[in-house]
């Protein structure tokens, strides 16, 4: 099983994320590009990128230095519940707002205002759970 946000795990991701209609097919259809980056609360820089262009992630992998458009950095505890028990819309707003799930870049209260993004993004942590992590 691969470590959380290591680049073996968006790789992982980036095979579940470009099959499942639900998530790359709808961004697609709103033209979704984004440098989107994953990590761990107190580390300087995130551990993972995850690069998408019209809704396809075209590339993942670890960290290394790229320009990125979103950083969700979360504890390993929190990233491995979330992986057992997905977050949905309310929760996910939950951990936001109490600061388990904390966005270094990124504009969480207008992408979730817009259900064309909310909703796969949402998704997206479903994706997590069929991969599961250490």
């Amino acid at each position: 099983m691969a470590k959380i946000c290591s680049g073996e795990w968006m790789n992982q991701l980036k095979d579940e994320w470009n099959a499942d209609a639900e998530v790359s097919g709808a961004l697609a259809e709103i033209n979704f590009s984004s440098v989107i980056a994953c990590g761990f609360k107190d580390d300087e820089k995130p551990s993972g990128v995850f690069i998408v262009e019209n809704g396809i992630c075209t590339r993942a992998g670890d960290y290394d230095g790229e320009e990125v458009n979103w950083d969700m950095r979360g504890t390993q505890a929190n990233w491995e519940k979330w992986i057992k028990k997905p977050l949905t819309m309310t929760s996910m707003g939950m951990a936001v707002t109490m600061g388990k799930l904390k966005f270094v870049t990124g504009d969480f209260s207008a992408m979730i205002k817009n259900p064309k993004m909310a909703v796969p993004f949402v998704k997206s942590f479903g994706l997590m759970s069929k991969i599961g992590g250490e």
